[in-house]
């Protein structure tokens, strides 16, 4: 294989004993590097982890890696543990943490660690994972760390190379391999350069917008709008598909790809083709009587698809293989099609500019931008890759377009943010000095000394409640505190639970509806479903003691409080655990298919952790039954991997 000169210099590095950061463009060539590490870890007979942020590209690499390296892969997720002591180890990053705080001897024998996606660091919610993973990162271990391009990836590996003394270089790929031509429509024209589009708008491109409650309006023209048949029949007559269509609803992913119901993009040879492969996947996958599989194919066969996290996992897999074979044209996605997932097109549209971004909805990040673009080009069969851009002048203004296409892409920065379980695990080690972990993280080093102070009361705060719930006492962490460091993100509330003995009391359907509860995270606006007795008893007694844990947590100046309890799958999910076909428990939810998945497979999760806490025989054998009762069919993805072979 040739590799290109990035590639090449990262390689030379590993293999001089060098742990390598490596900065590129999405489909720049990243993860040929990440192939040679485990290539050389395999020549030596060493062990190699890899995390991945999310479940869907750990399965995926579950997947690629095993076709490979076969019965030397295994794979830990939340709710999959398969040859979970292989040499090469598959995991998301949130195991990796949990090992290094709770069972770090698991990882003596593994002499690398390939971070993909580090930039997820910078992730609001979920960073803090991957600051811990490398404040923690055991020093025999050599790293391999993967990301977009960022422009402080050098402040990132002083940071490492402070904390780790470890011998680190750091790679910077600009160029891509695929060249991006960035097009626009607006006004339902189209427009090859944002100078071009500045002409083309009212005004020139000049400030011509006036506001009314928040929202932004055109003084004088009235505009056109952006017809979707436009944007593809100009791609079809241009020779630019395939396309990924990005947009940021999974409605609107199957709204659009309906509104395509006129366009046939298969010949006769082709429908012949995708129609037996979708049926042959159909089959293996057992679909072949699901709605959401039998609604999707009059798109299927004309070359249409649509992709997004509310799909059942099967039927996304069965989309994802048909796009591979070249045979979709269009498809309608959300961003996590973006993610490390190698489906590569010729051309990538976005549906507007902004997004919402977990509170607020706002422009799109260049950096985020340039990770979805990035999809656009096919190394070795395109020449350049074409990205095309809906433009609404209501929503968004000339100046705001021009910053997302032409800055500098976001720098990295710190969501250090230690949970309860985490500082329970911390201080079981190092007692009252914990609190020198925190010069070690990227957030001392990275934000303003009057900053440092303010981080360290914060985590102050969180131990002196732990010491008010008896979770530490006279300096050491108690059986309860012990129990709590096994449940990451829940370990409060359920803690407490446990405490009043509660989980003891309950019954196996009690104990599932209280772990999906747990987990589950209503949208705005969702009303809850007609509740049974006992769950109606559930909910209050949950919500006394979280009403009480918040109270604790805000007379102590804790931000972040502890999550609350929502049933709203509670009657679908007893329904499930009676032993009810899954197409028929829909009927009462409103919920995705596969935000119910979803759901379901994360409550087992807090099950599987509820019953490494525990030291009762008693709750272990219902908890080992409530799991048998959720964790079936279509719900069980380690079954789902095993039968994909």
């Amino acid at each position: 294989m040739k590799y290109d000169p990035f590639q090449e210099q990262s390689i030379n590095y590993i293999n001089k004993g060098y742990s390598v950061i490596v900065s590129a463009p999405t489909g720049a060539g990243k993860t040929a590097i990440a192939e040679h590490v485990i290539n050389s870890c395999m020549a030596d007979n060493s062990r190699v982890i890899y995390t991945a942020p999310v479940k869907a590209l750990s399965n995926q690499k579950f997947r690629d890696f095993q076709a490979l390296y076969h019965d030397k892969v295994g794979i830990i997720t939340g709710d999959v543990s398969i040859n979970p002591h292989a040499p090469i180890l598959i995991m998301t990053t949130e195991i990796f943490r949990n090992k290094l705080l709770n069972e770090h001897d698991d990882l003596k024998e593994y002499s690398w660690i390939i971070f993909d996606e580090i930039h997820y660091i910078d992730d609001y919610e979920r960073g803090t994972v991957w600051e811990e993973s490398l404040i923690f990162l055991p020093e025999h271990m050599q790293m391999l760390a993967l990301s977009a391009t960022i422009p402080n990836i050098d402040e990132f590996a002083d940071w490492i190379r402070s904390i780790h003394g470890k011998k680190i270089k750091v790679i910077k790929e600009d160029k891509r391999p695929v060249p991006l031509h960035l097009y626009y429509q607006c006004q339902n024209r189209f427009y090859d350069n944002l100078n071009n589009l500045k002409k083309g708008l009212p005004g020139g491109g000049k400030n011509h917008y006036h506001y009314s409650r928040g929202q932004r309006f055109v003084k004088k023209d009235r505009l056109k709008p952006n017809r979707l048949t436009s944007l593809v029949n100009h791609l079809q007559n241009t020779n630019k598909l395939p396309c990924i269509y990005f947009t940021f609803s999974r409605k609107r992913c199957e709204y659009l790809a309906e509104e395509l119901h006129g366009f046939d993009f298969l010949d006769t040879h082709e429908k012949a083709r995708i129609t037996e492969m979708f049926t042959d996947l159909c089959e293996k996958f057992g679909l072949i009587k699901e709605k959401s599989a039998i609604s999707i194919f009059p798109l299927i066969e004309k070359g249409v698809a649509y992709h997004h996290a509310g799909m059942l996992p099967t039927l996304k897999e069965v989309i994802e293989r048909l796009f591979t074979s070249k045979l979709i044209k269009v498809i309608f996605t959300t961003e996590t099609f973006a993610l490390g997932i190698n489906m590569p097109a010729r051309t990538v549209a976005f549906d507007e500019l902004r997004k919402f971004y977990g509170k607020f909805t706002t422009n799109l990040k260049t950096r985020d931008f340039y990770q979805m673009a990035g999809r656009a080009g096919r190394r070795g069969i395109d020449d350049e890759g074409f990205v095309f851009s809906r433009i609404n002048l209501n929503r968004i203004t000339y100046g705001e377009i021009n910053g997302i296409i032409r800055n500098e892409p976001e720098k990295v920065k710190s969501r250090f943010n230690a949970s309860y379980a985490t500082l329970l695990n911390l201080y079981s080690h190092y007692g009252e000095k914990l609190y020198d972990i925190y010069p070690r993280s990227f957030h001392h080093f990275q934000v303003k000394k009057r900053l440092h102070i303010k981080a360290i009361d914060s985590m102050r705060s969180k131990v002196n409640l732990l010491k008010e719930l008896r979770c530490i006492e006279n300096n050491e962490v108690t059986p309860k505190g012990k129990f709590a460091s096994k449940l990451y993100g829940y370990e409060i509330p359920l803690t407490e639970l446990n405490e009043i003995g509660l989980l003891e009391d309950l019954s196996e359907r009690a104990l599932g509806v209280l772990a999906v509860a747990a987990v589950f995270e209503p949208r705005k606006g969702a009303t809850l479903p007609q509740l049974n007795r006992d769950v109606k008893k559930l909910k209050s007694i949950t919500s006394n003691i979280v009403k009480s844990i918040h109270r604790k947590e805000k007379r102590l100046g804790i931000n972040q409080s502890s999550k609350d309890f929502f049933y709203n799958l509670s009657p679908c999910l007893e329904r499930w655990m009676d032993g009810e076909e899954f197409n028929k428990i829909l009927n009462y939810t409103d919920a995705d298919e596969g935000e119910l998945i979803r759901n379901f497979r994360m409550g087992v999760q807090i099950l599987r952790e509820l019953l490494d806490a525990s030291s009762s025989p008693e709750l272990k054998n219902k908890l080992y039954k409530t799991m048998d009762l959720i964790n079936r069919g279509i719900i069980d993805a380690e079954n789902q991997l095993r039968d994909e072979k």
